[in-house]
């Protein structure tokens, strides 16, 4: 053949490849209103940025046709998101529902591997109907198609990893949301890990999608996504902002910002939302609002474990973690689902180089039948484990109630480089109603009741803890960001390059 026939005949793969699972199924997504892989891709990466490898992948198993089967079903590649390198890949529905092959999975798995060999973040994009049969049955197809990889669930946290869940995510885009640091999930989407149909046929009753793995059961009750939108852009946008917080792998530090205008320049505001009484409620995030750089904070799981509030957010244009009590929701008592939260926070930061800023205001931990059966005890001491191994600086400010084993667990005593009070914050073992009934065994109404409960009031005070610098100062809220910000400058790790010991690298991602 002619050097002219041979280039043309690739031009006519590549032609091939690229229409994906043909105009017929395009039409009808469009239709629908969701976006095609390459659409999806398009809204990820800078433009022009991407270098598709594995383009003529095709079918290798079964009886399908190799030239019906387009990539595979997967889009595998390189791509840049604000200028800096990323793995990339981006199931495409339209081609055997996007389900799990031989070829399609060494795809997958390149990316995946040479993102963690290159120290750069890994991004899957899903929608699949989970492993491809009949491939897959019987022992052959066990044989060739599972188990083969002994790196495909192992986490040691050396790059950032994303994922997103769009329309129908099950097997594999499912387990990559739940190995990843940061997931989006489309409302009206379903994550699970089988498909209702099937699952309706293993338990022989119909079952809702929605019920099975619907966005509210993973806002709400499972806590296995991080970030809910309303279309296929904003959770490419999603992405995109969790990347911007991230360096590109665990041995770097995060990118640096100019600081937004504006930052900074309301921190009068923060007294106007804290309550004068120390028994009113108040919204932690919007004293949080003030304190960072402007549009900042990232939330995550913001339906999930409400009494506390876990972030990503930049102090002076750098990256920084949040972790707070929030009392407008249970008073700001940790719940196990808050407890979990924060955990997963608390390893992404330390796993990624991140410095951890704590506001405090809890009265404790969530107690009684409910919580216990949901394993308490266990969740509190995962948590106290967590804050024990964290080796990038902590900060922590005592907002106001600070009680009991909480304290401990929320970066009290010495579990901290540097923890500052407000004038607000009381510091106990436990509520001062609660102590007054065990110490005076007087209730709310018996005589003497208000002078003891004030005797014990005057103890919990942050004045005795300041004046043995078990406290390292008491400060005006409003000072609060310009504090932080030096102090964070004052704690940077210089002879390790700021760099964590990272001691919880292989922490579950899904605990």
């Amino acid at each position: 053949m002619a050097h002219d026939d041979i280039m043309n005949d690739l031009e006519r793969r590549r032609e091939n490849a690229r229409a994906m699972g043909g105009e017929e199924k395009l039409q009808r997504r469009k239709e629908r209103g969701s976006l095609n892989a390459e659409e999806r891709l398009a809204c990820l990466v800078d433009k022009d940025s991407f270098i598709e490898v594995g383009l003529l992948g095709a079918a290798s198993g079964g009886n399908l046709d190799p030239a019906k089967t387009p990539r595979d079903g997967k889009i595998t590649g390189f791509g840049r998101i604000d200028g800096r390198d990323v793995g990339v890949c981006v199931n495409d529905f339209t081609v055997k529902g996007a389900s799990t092959g031989g070829t399609n999975s060494k795809k997958l798995g390149y990316i995946r591997r040479s993102t963690v060999e290159r120290g750069i973040p890994f991004i899957h994009i899903g929608e699949s109907t989970g492993a491809r049969l009949p491939d897959a049955m019987g022992s052959k197809g066990m044989g060739a198609m599972l188990g083969n990889d002994t790196t495909q669930f192992r986490r040691l946290r050396e790059n950032p990893w994303a994922a997103v869940a769009l329309d129908t995510s099950f097997g594999s885009s499912a387990w990559l949301v739940c190995c990843s640091d940061f997931s989006v999930m489309k409302k009206g989407s379903v994550l699970s890990v089988s498909s209702p149909g099937l699952v309706s046929m293993a338990i022989g009753e119909r079952v809702d999608p929605e019920d099975l793995g619907g966005w509210r059961i993973h806002a709400d009750m499972t806590g296995l996504v991080d970030r809910f939108v309303n279309t296929d852009e904003e959770a490419m946008e999603e992405i995109r902002r969790f990347i911007s917080y991230m360096p590109n792998n665990n041995m770097e530090l995060p990118p640096e910002y100019d600081i937004p205008a504006g930052s900074g320049d309301q921190q009068e505001d923060i007294l106007k939302v804290l309550p004068a009484s120390r028994t009113h409620v108040y919204d932690m995030h919007k004293v949080l609002e003030v304190i960072v750089d402007k549009d900042s904070l990232l939330e995550f799981k913001p339906r999930f474990g409400k009494p506390a509030i876990a972030a990503l957010a930049r102090l002076g244009g750098k990256t920084v973690g949040i972790i707070a009590n929030n009392p407008m929701d249970g008073g700001g008592a940790m719940s196990v689902e808050a407890i979990r939260k924060l955990i997963d926070l608390t390893v992404l930061c330390d796993s990624f180089n991140i410095p951890i800023v704590r506001f405090m205001d809890t009265p404790g931990f969530v107690v009684g039948t409910g919580a216990e059966k949901k394993g308490a005890p266990g969740h509190i001491v995962n948590l106290m484990n967590a804050t024990c191994l964290t080796t990038v600086p902590q900060l922590t400010v005592l907002v106001r109630k600070a009680y009991g084993r909480a304290y401990v667990a929320l970066g009290g005593g010495e579990h901290n480089d540097e923890m500052i009070a407000w004038p607000t914050a009381e510091v106990s073992f436990m509520d001062p109603v609660f102590a007054t009934k065990i110490v005076h065994d007087l209730s709310p109404g018996d005589d003497g009741f208000d002078q003891a409960l004030a005797e014990i009031q005057k103890d919990i005070e942050i004045w005795d803890m300041a004046s043995t610098f078990s406290a390292h100062d008491v400060i005006k809220p409003q000072e609060t960001r310009d504090y932080l910000i030096r102090m964070l400058d004052v704690h940077r790790r210089r002879r390790t390059k700021g760099i964590g010991q990272h001691l919880m690298q292989t922490w579950p991602t899904s605990s």
